[in-house]
């Protein structure tokens, strides 16, 4: 009787563990340009990031692809022109090779036109994933600024330098490095 009352209390407490809530908090550089990906949403263009990081979830990938409005729009935040972000995706790559998969809420991009500089804030929803995530879920805030690298023939801003974090909450997976096949 004792050994099945200890059986069953260690089973809930890996239960309890893994959909605790747990604090996300992971930073990563790379790029962002437009994307040859269409959305296809109207009045937009179409961007995506290719970013590489580490944090509480171990070492990422990041790429994201999403419709930002063409016609910037008030906000109360941005000192500068602020782009919508009107729909996107994206997915985070890990060592282990699980996907963590997210879908854009909120947010855009606030062009600093004074300092030449690009600051994004998006929220994505969590929407599960494979391996490890496969029945994770949460919110996760993407912040970056972006610094221009070279300009189209129009003089437009076309290649970017990124560097930022995610931060937010993560629920339905265990945090840690996990242990990959085949290696000991």
């Amino acid at each position: 009787m004792k050994r099945l009352t200890i059986i069953a209390l260690m089973a809930n407490l890996t239960l309890a563990s893994a959909f605790a809530q747990h604090s996300v908090n992971m930073v990563f550089s790379g790029n962002g340009a437009a994307s040859p990906i269409n959305l296809k949403q109207p009045n937009t263009s179409t961007a995506e990031e290719n970013v590489a990081g580490d944090g509480t979830l171990g070492s990422f990938t990041f790429r994201d692809v999403r419709a930002i409005a063409a016609i910037p729009q008030p906000n109360s935040t941005c000192v500068g022109l602020y782009f919508p972000s009107t729909a996107g995706t994206g997915v985070l790559r890990f060592e282990d090779g699980s996907l963590l998969t997210v879908s854009l809420t909120q947010g855009g991009d606030c062009i600093d036109l004074v300092h030449l500089v690009g600051h994004c804030s998006l929220t994505f929803k969590i929407t599960g994933g494979t391996g490890r995530f496969a029945n994770a879920s949460g919110f996760l805030t993407y912040t970056e600024t972006a610094l221009p690298l070279i300009s189209d023939a129009m003089n437009n801003p076309a290649f970017f330098s990124e560097t930022g974090e995610f931060t937010g909450t993560i629920s339905g997976v265990t945090i840690g490095k996990e242990p990959q096949e085949g290696r000991h």
